[in-house]
């Protein structure tokens, strides 16, 4: 028989049991900020190796793919 007692005011978690069993206890922490402020979201599905993120208005998201990366950022660029 196994009894697990929790107390969230103290943290503490006693455990009494006959058998050797693992037994995890875990408290979800508190979340960051979001991405943006405005609610936009991060679209990297089609990343390539270094992708620049992009807003893209059409979509309304922010972007990392191959239209832009490091490579195509030169001086005279369009972007």
């Amino acid at each position: 028989m196994t009894d697990v007692n929790v107390s969230l005011v103290q943290n503490t978690v006693t455990v009494s049991e006959d058998s050797a069993n693992v037994i995890t206890v875990a408290q979800v922490g508190p979340q960051g900020p979001t991405f943006t402020t405005s609610g936009s979201s991060l679209d990297d599905s089609a990343k390539v190796n270094n992708s620049v993120v992009y807003y893209s208005s059409a979509s309304g998201t922010f972007k990392a793919d191959a239209t832009r990366t490091v490579e195509n950022l030169v001086d005279g660029g369009n972007f």
